[in-house]
């Protein structure tokens, strides 16, 4: 009987939630109110202070005994997590590659344990405040997560795109993966405007330097990051875009009007206020015409609480920049988290000194001159955005999730968005794309790896050989290259931000005087080619990531077509939106029709029945093209790669035949939009 009312019991029960579906914090914003400052009411001020840090320490475990001694030394603020969490109560941890946090390669399980671990120990403290866990995972040259997870080629790749269907899919995936290693902050999307050329810290970080563009896909990751449950954090305010300093090692200033920095560099960050981010980093930079005392926005009232805070109305977090670079150290050392703090931050990132940090914060309020009021401010924001994710509900993450981390369905997805951002910006004599019968010969500098690129089209049937000179090649490097180059028919130059390195200039120069032709392929920023012009063509990747690489093969070999435009200007060469393809039809549906009887002909569509069911499509838009009527146009070319889709799905045309004709339909659009 005890039995069998238990089990009616359980029935009622299961009935009972199936109706109402359990409750959480978030359901309420008056209980979630009530449960915030009930939960601050029982903080000490030490805990309090403690939730304004976000700190990294070493090690792959809670406890790792190997890295105890380095914790140390680096004062880590004790020897392990643990120790830091309970002597310092922090409100957050940031992960790193170079503190073994994440492995390269990654050990997925090793850093979802991590998570968990920290989060439960974060439990067992008498507040029972959840961690944010964060790190930087920007895609392209900034990601901790990298292989087996889905490495993606970065951010002005994707303005390459122009495609906000792209920046949702990255930061999507991004978002997911992350969230599946319990890593529940990530401090992206960077929302600087990119403008100029010799800007060593942001460059293909940023999406480019058209902020309508740098705008339009800064909010479609804010929203993708949204749907993945993970805090987004728009980067570097009010804009890092036009610096020659890197603020790691120095400090930039910004001679920008303020009409300039309304129209250009706040532009993306009002977008992703208004999108609902969920915070924002300071930028270590100098900005005369919104504060004339010399500080860096980091520490600067006039920009983050008179600027951000009541001018822009955002009332999210307020997140530093790692308060360990050059560009915030303008102040002595235990001053640097007071100030930083008066100035309107939230979250206090990365102090090179935990207790030096966490004390000088004390002693601040102890002394009057930070108000506990104010403390109380930052730290309700912080409950607040823990609350809203659900941490404070479960802060804890499936091992099972590591499951979804570089599945195939990404890595595709990471292809072909790379596919779609390669840009030809120079093709003399169509010396691309290469042929199986060209003897090519391949060189650069080994971080822009000529020898990744020659294995890939050696796979693909076409003759290559390389040879890889340093950063800086030597004069004997440049030799052996040029003495490598006299054997082939064709020379591509690898290069890696060449527009300021004399000696990958020089190598370049070197090789155009032995009379072959040279194709310059830049495999970082894209504005190497200011500094050798009359190379024969010119082509830019925005990264040195191998989903680039690959995809940079693809392009060469003519595998595919390059869509890509420049989302930035070279400088007295080529204006930002520029780009080449190697189709030279008419941009019409007439020239599209030519084009399908060419890759028929060239067997990338199997039978008649596939080519005719094309060609009659692309009749009916011809029709709507001769009557001007685009919005006809728009439609029917829409279904039309909804037809291509189908037809490459099915193996009825090749991923050549796939790419040319996609992208060409693209174009067409654009045309008539």
């Amino acid at each position: 009987m005890k039995n069998r009312h238990l089990l009616s019991t359980l029935s009622l029960l299961l009935v009972l939630a199936l109706i109402f579906p359990a409750y959480t914090f978030a359901d309420s914003h008056d209980s979630k109110q009530d449960f915030i400052h009930e939960k601050m009411e029982n903080m000490t001020l030490e805990e309090k202070v403690g939730q304004l840090f976000v700190v990294h320490v070493y090690g792959k475990t809670p406890t790792d005994p190997d890295y105890e001694q380095t914790n140390l030394n680096n004062n880590r603020g004790g020897k392990n997590f643990k120790e830091v969490i309970e002597n310092y109560h922090p409100g957050g941890v940031i992960y790193f590659n170079w503190t073994d946090n994440i492995g390269t390669p990654i050990d997925m399980a090793q850093v979802n344990a991590l998570s968990d671990g920290l989060q439960e120990i974060a439990m067992e403290q008498q507040s029972e405040i959840p961690l944010f866990v964060s790190t930087d995972q920007e895609g392209g040259i900034v990601q901790r997560v990298t292989s087996p997870g889905t490495v993606f080629p970065g951010n002005m790749a994707l303005g390459a795109t122009r495609s906000e269907e792209y920046a949702a899919a990255s930061a999507g995936i991004l978002g997911e993966e992350l969230s599946s290693l319990g890593i529940n902050m990530n401090y992206a999307p960077v929302a600087d405007v990119n403008i100029n050329p010799a800007n060593p810290v942001i460059g293909v970080r940023s999406f480019g330097e058209n902020p309508d563009l740098v705008s339009r896909l800064t909010v479609a990751q804010v929203n993708a990051y949204k749907q993945q449950n993970v805090l987004a954090t728009a980067k570097h305010f009010p804009g890092h875009g036009d610096t020659a300093v890197d603020s790691h090692y120095g400090l930039p200033i910004i001679n920008h009007d303020l009409e300039t920095l309304h129209e250009v560099d706040l532009k993306p960050f009002k977008a992703a206020i208004e999108a609902g981010i969920d915070s924002i980093m300071t930028a270590h930079i100098v900005v005369p015409a919104l504060d004339d005392s010399g500080l860096p926005a980091t520490l600067s009232k006039p920009i983050l609480t008179d600027l951000l805070r009541e001018e822009m109305g955002f009332d999210g977090l307020i997140i530093t920049d790692s308060l360990g670079m050059s560009g915030a150290n303008v102040v002595p050392e235990d001053r640097v988290a007071v100030e930083a703090f008066k100035a309107g931050n939230d979250v206090l990132l990365n102090p090179p000194d935990v207790e030096l940090a966490h004390n000088s914060m004390m002693e601040a309020v102890e002394n009057g001159e930070i108000t506990e009021e104010r403390i109380d401010e930052s730290v309700y924001r912080i409950l607040e955005a823990k609350m809203d994710k659900g941490l404070f509900d479960d802060p804890y993450t499936d091992p099972d999730a590591i499951d979804n981390i570089g599945t195939d369905d990404h890595l595709q997805t990471a292809d072909e968005i790379a596919d779609r951002s390669i840009t030809l910006v120079k093709n003399e004599n169509d010396v691309l794309p290469l042929n199986g019968n060209d003897d090519v010969f391949i060189t650069g500098p080994s971080a822009a790896k000529p020898d990744l690129l020659s294995d890939q089209l050696t796979e693909k049937g076409i003759e290559a050989n390389s040879f890889a000179t340093g950063t800086s090649p030597t004069d004997g490097e440049i030799e052996e290259a040029v003495a490598n180059a006299e054997d082939a028919e064709k020379v591509v130059v690898t290069t890696y931000t060449a527009n300021t390195n004399a000696a990958q200039e020089e190598l370049v120069h070197a090789l155009e005087a032995a009379g072959k032709p040279v194709v310059v392929a830049a495999i970082r920023n894209p504005y190497d080619l200011m500094v050798f012009p009359e190379v024969d063509a010119y082509l830019a990747t925005y990264g040195f990531q191998d989903v680039s690489v690959k995809a940079l093969a693809n392009v060469i070999s003519g595998d595919v077509n390059p869509s890509g435009k420049l989302p930035v200007t070279i400088p007295d060469m080529y204006d930002e939106g520029h780009g080449l393809d190697y189709v030279d039809t008419p941009l019409s549906a007439d020239g599209m029709q030519t084009l399908v009887e060419s890759l028929a002909e060239a067997g990338e569509i199997e039978g008649e029945r596939t080519a005719r069911s094309i060609t009659m499509h692309l009749t009916s838009v011809n029709h709507f093209e001769k009557n001007d009527s685009a919005e006809k146009v728009i439609k029917h070319m829409n279904r039309f790669k909804q037809l291509l889709d189908h037809h490459k799905a099915g193996g009825a045309i090749s991923a050549k035949a796939h790419s040319y004709l996609i992208t060409e339909t693209d174009r067409l659009i654009e045309k008539w939009s």
